[in-house]
């Protein structure tokens, strides 16, 4: 059974996504399961990790997205509707380098001037890793199998194909120092 804190995050990511955008939503439950079981590991802020990682795709929600970009597009509604704690509202616009994605929607000025990016990079990496290894579906994956998929899903000229290739490095690195945190970790048992 899936620990449901915090509970406001989930019922409010539940109630965007579940109904118009399931797949979307076994995702988002993919990627909150993941980083449930990474907080426990890496000793971060759990709660924080987990409502970043329920809200993190709620800007695909129809009555949401208003510019298309869902990072953008969750953060204002958290901080508009919903006067979100900032530091969710800053993972969420920043989560899997959507800085990246941002310059390429001619959007970068916006999303860095109103949501920083959040300054812990434990938590950012986290949020990052725990995306690139759950498939749509919300089955765990690899960083690379996730970053094919996407490439194959939206074709590799598209803006998302262009901004996930640009960003593969990146991601690579985020997911690799996670490896690491979590292989330098003592084994029980």
């Amino acid at each position: 059974m899936l620990d449901r804190k915090p509970t406001w995050a989930w019922g409010l990511a539940q109630s965007e996504l579940e109904i118009p955008l399931p797949r979307r939503w076994a995702h988002t439950q993919g990627v909150a399961r993941a980083a449930a079981a990474l907080a426990e590991k890496l000793s971060c802020d759990r709660d924080l990790l987990v409502a970043s990682a329920v809200l993190h795709d709620v800007g695909y929600a129809p009555r949401i997205a208003v510019t298309g970009f869902h990072p953008l597009d969750g953060a204002r509604f958290l901080r508009d509707e919903h006067r979100a704690d900032e530091r969710v509202v800053r993972l969420v616009a920043n989560h899997t380098c959507a800085l990246l994605e941002a310059e390429e929607r001619g959007l970068s000025d916006q999303l860095a001037s109103e949501f920083p990016v959040f300054d812990d990079g434990l938590l950012t990496d986290a949020l990052t890793y725990c995306d690139m290894t759950t498939t749509p579906d919300g089955s765990p994956t690899t960083p690379v199998e996730r970053i094919g998929e996407i490439v194959g899903r939206y074709g590799p000229d598209s803006v998302v194909g262009r901004f996930i290739r640009r960003a593969e490095p990146r991601i690579l690195a985020m997911t690799g120092r996670i490896d690491s945190a979590l292989s330098a970790q003592p084994r029980n048992g």
